[in-house]
């Protein structure tokens, strides 16, 4: 039994704003869907315009942080949330719209990448929400009202990828994926060759240590590679050595990352799960992250032996050439970290909770 083509409840996605991977992943997963009508929420939607599908409904909502000069209440403590501060119009204004969507959209799911706070909004409105589970020691009890609150908590890595810290009490409504990126299921071709000597340095959104002052550093360390800088870093001066290239931006930096025999990178969860799509050499830079997310990540796959772990601490101090000529004779391994059926496995998740909500 399924619903009819009017009844079909909408599956929305809140999008945290920090970096680049919440909306990546959301974007993912709404490729899949089918048959439900799709909307996105966020506060940085409007860079990603071009990569979201037309048949998907954005609302825009404003930051909740201070405008300029704009007073902030002395708060109470509390320790049931992360994020409350007292006076904001910005956070007055997200839950006037987010209500209004609750209101309008209805019937409906939340899934939420990721907040606390909007979490248990959507529930204190009556709707049914699926948190979305990150890396890092989420034991805390703002953690665990929003797992408690959630109809349905996805891990988007697969079990060899869990660290524990989830409550056992939530195993029970936790679904592993399996992992997944834009690269999955692409059917690449086995003639694709690397190039001796190529690498990568992958440099995201959401703030990294790998500045051009260290890739500049890094350049001169080992002068008979050639780094390729993906991201929005530059140099200050014309000082940098000749065998770095400097490629800006890219939408899809695919063909760069297949000519390359290592990549460098922090540990956000879309870059490690492209390393793994990709099957790649990767050395791991953790960044400080809110609970511990990228270090904690970043200390599994090393544990796993499916990357080699450099902390942002030991960049000056390590012995780069040694270290490049070691991993670029390692085989790759990321056995068990990417389901190719997980983005379609997702969305049957939300089929199957949407259904057994709406369908009694």
């Amino acid at each position: 039994m399924g619903f009819t083509t009017t009844s079909y409840p909408a599956i929305c996605f809140y999008i945290h704003h920090h970096g680049a991977g919440h909306i990546t992943r959301a974007i993912s997963i709404a490729a899949a869907i089918k048959d439900f009508p799709v909307c996105f929420l966020g506060s940085n939607l409007k860079p990603y315009a071009d990569l979201i599908s037309s048949h998907i409904e954005c609302i825009h909502l404003p930051m909740d942080v201070p405008l300029d000069d704009e007073p902030e209440l002395p708060p109470a403590e509390l320790n049931f949330l992360h994020y409350a501060p007292l006076g904001l119009e910005g956070i007055r204004r997200r839950a006037d719209i987010l209500t209004g969507v609750f209101r309008e959209k209805y019937p409906m799911i939340l899934v939420v990448d990721v907040s606390v706070e909007v979490t248990l909004l959507a529930r204190l409105c009556g709707i049914p929400t699926v948190v979305m589970l990150q890396h890092g020691r989420r034991n805390d009890e703002p953690h665990r009202n929003a797992y408690q609150s959630a109809q349905l908590l996805i891990a988007p890595f697969s079990p060899v990828m869990a660290s524990g810290g989830i409550a056992e009490e939530f195993a029970a409504k936790t679904f592993y994926s399996g992992g997944f990126s834009r690269y999955s299921n692409l059917n690449l071709s086995t003639n694709i060759h690397e190039s001796p000597g190529h690498l990568a340095i992958l440099t995201g959104k959401g703030g990294t240590s790998v500045d051009p002052e260290f890739i500049i550093f890094l350049a001169n360390q080992c002068p008979g590679y050639v780094f390729h800088v993906i991201g929005q870093l530059a140099p200050e001066d014309a000082k940098a050595p000749d065998n770095i290239i400097w490629h800006g931006h890219q939408h899809d930096p695919l063909d760069l990352l297949l000519m390359c025999e290592i990549v460098i990178g922090n540990a956000g969860h879309n870059t490690v799960m492209e390393m793994a799509d990709l099957n790649k050499r990767f050395i791991c830079i953790p960044e400080e992250r809110p609970f511990e997310e990228q270090e904690q990540k970043a200390a599994l796959l090393a544990q796993n032996g499916k990357a080699v772990l450099v902390k942002a601490s030991d960049l000056y101090a390590e012995d780069w050439p040694a270290l490049l000529d070691d991993v670029g004779q390692l085989t790759p391994d990321w056995t068990n970290v990417i389901n190719p059926e997980a983005l379609l496995n997702i969305a049957e998740k939300l089929r199957i909770t949407a259904e057994d909500l709406y369908l009694r």
